[in-house]
């Protein structure tokens, strides 16, 4: 993670914050909207609570997905059919350098794709040179699954670009430095 995210994730384990305070939070929200819900985290927290345990928690505060930017395709395998039995998607993530993996990772992607759009660190950018829609055409050649684009999103043009060739933007970083302020 770039420095918004760590930043982030120190302030909030400062505060106090537990995945139980988080599937409660949810839970709360539940009451006020139906809007898709994703997790986005890595698979070490879901390791340390328990695939079994999180994914029915997961399930009952009606989480739709997690994103688990450290599980590789290849590696999904141990935890995609406790997600599936809970009725929990698992995004799959699609990068630039994903070339010869993108048909066989699109295939079997359900929810939606994140489509990483530039390597490094998240954070936001001022400019992102990666081919987009050449990569979407490909993802496309294969599955339906709707794909969104994120990583380093933080300006109206970037999302408007984007959304022309893709199915949705995805705004992390430049959200959570709202948030910090």
């Amino acid at each position: 993670e770039g420095p918004v995210i760590q930043n982030a994730n120190i302030r909030s384990l400062s505060a106090g914050c537990t995945t139980d305070k988080i599937f409660e939070m949810v839970k709360s929200l539940r009451t006020k909207t139906q809007i898709p819900l994703v997790f986005m985290g890595y698979v070490n927290t879901l390791y340390k609570y328990g695939y079994e345990k999180f994914f029915a928690k997961c399930q009952e505060v009606d989480i739709d997905g997690v994103i688990l930017p450290d599980v590789p395709f290849e590696e999904k395998g141990e935890l995609q059919p406790i997600a599936s039995k809970y009725g929990i998607k698992v995004i799959s993530l699609i990068a630039p350098t994903s070339e010869k993996r993108i048909q066989m990772i699109a295939k079997e992607a359900e929810g939606f794709i994140y489509l990483v759009s530039s390597m490094g660190v998240t954070g936001v950018r001022n400019e992102i040179t990666t081919d987009i829609e050449s990569i979407v055409k490909n993802i496309r050649s294969v599955t339906d699954v709707p794909v969104a684009v994120g990583f380093g999103i933080n300006k109206r043009e970037q999302v408007e670009k984007y959304i022309s060739v893709a199915d949705g933007a995805i705004v992390g970083s430049a959200i959570v430095k709202i948030i910090e302020k």
